[in-house]
């Protein structure tokens, strides 16, 4: 089987009981966090969920953004917004433009749907985990254990009187 030349990262912060999302944001303030994702995302074709982009409410600048929305008349005029209506077709259209841009690397930027039905192309997941837990009501699905390997580890004191966490890198085990 032959290798991809470009990598997909999923970027996620998530509690202890695995929240990601409250009312169409994080439950948390973590500026650190902010500022990660905006280095690890800078300059990469981006896949999301419709919610997730309108939460946001613009395009990220520096990024192309693939929105994955099943209402075929949704759409966003913006030169670097596409719209797709499945997984397999966003995730040809990000790597199609990883490789036009010179990067190696796709950006998995949620939400819950969308880290599950990219999870079998994703190779690397970028987590911020947030050492408490939150009343959510969007949740990051289990990963398997035995598919992930850790890679790396900081732990983080958050200088802002919130949470403590920790950046954490898995690779997918080959």
């Amino acid at each position: 089987m032959a290798s991809t030349p470009v990598s997909r990262t999923a970027v996620v912060a998530v509690s202890q009981n695995h929240a990601i999302g409250s009312d169409g944001w994080m439950p948390w303030d973590i500026p650190e966090d902010l500022k990660r994702f905006k280095e690890l995302t800078r300059g990469k074709p981006m896949i999301m969920g419709r919610v997730t982009f309108e939460s946001i409410g613009k395009p990220l600048p520096g990024r192309t953004s693939i929105v994955i929305t099943r209402d075929k008349n949704w759409s966003f005029d913006h030169e670097r917004v596409i719209v797709c209506h499945d997984i397999e077709t966003a995730i040809k259209l990000a790597d199609n433009i990883a490789l036009r841009d010179g990067v190696n690397d796709v950006i998995i930027a949620g939400g819950a749907q969308i880290y599950r039905l990219a999870l079998p192309y994703t190779t690397r997941y970028e987590i911020t985990e947030v050492h408490e837990t939150f009343d959510a009501d969007t949740f990051l699905p289990p990963l398997p254990a035995a598919d992930w390997q850790e890679i790396n580890r900081e732990d983080r004191k958050n200088t802002e009187n919130g949470p403590d966490f920790s950046f954490v890198t898995l690779d997918k085990i080959a």
